[in-house]
């Protein structure tokens, strides 16, 4: 599974939720308990994503600094790379490459309100469609799945909430390690 990523673009909401995220990639589940803060966001994964120095079950983002903290908790580590286009997790409705969209309906997904969109976009000069599901009240993408149902993410539980800063800090007595390498995938 690719690591997670906020949406880079000027309509990322800037509000603070948790949720449970379940990510779905040719029929393999990933959940991951989610805490975001504006344009930051925070990741501890069910299962611990394997980095080239070892395992790491919490992730990091910080579009502020454009880097992927992985902590590797064992080695008191911060594994740090740079964010990856391919990787993003939609927090705002605008997909990157967005073509088209087209309004559904009315929905609902993680038992809230929502918007059902249509939504195709330009990937690296191929066309992918997508459904996205954004909540009326946050404007935050609940659900997206792809058409040709390769792959989904949906919060299965998303509740606003005030986030402590400290959860998207560097975490004191953590020796920071730089790398170009992103994660193999999950263990």
């Amino acid at each position: 599974m690719p690591g997670h990523v906020l949406a880079d673009d000027a309509a990322t909401p800037l509000v603070e939720f948790s949720g449970s995220l379940i990510k779905t990639v040719k029929g393999k589940r990933y959940q991951a308990q989610v805490f975001a803060k504006g344009d930051r966001l925070r990741l501890e994964y069910k299962y611990a994503i394997r980095t080239e120095r070892g395992y790491a079950a919490i992730e990091i983002i910080r579009l502020d600094r454009s880097e992927t903290w992985y902590l590797l908790v064992q080695q008191k580590e911060l594994l740090v790379t740079g964010l990856d286009p391919d990787d993003l997790l939609p927090i705002g409705p605008t997909l990157p490459g967005e073509q088209e969209r087209t309004l559904v309906g009315d929905a609902t997904a993680a038992g809230r309100t929502a918007k059902l969109f249509e939504v195709q976009v330009d990937h690296n000069g191929r066309v992918e469609r997508f459904y996205e599901w954004v909540d009326v009240e946050t404007n935050v993408v609940l659900k997206l799945v792809s058409r040709d149902r390769e792959w989904s993410f949906e919060y299965e539980r998303f509740r606003l909430s005030p986030q402590p800063a400290y959860y998207f800090d560097e975490p004191q007595g953590y020796k920071k390690r730089m790398t170009a390498i992103a994660p193999q995938g999950r263990g």
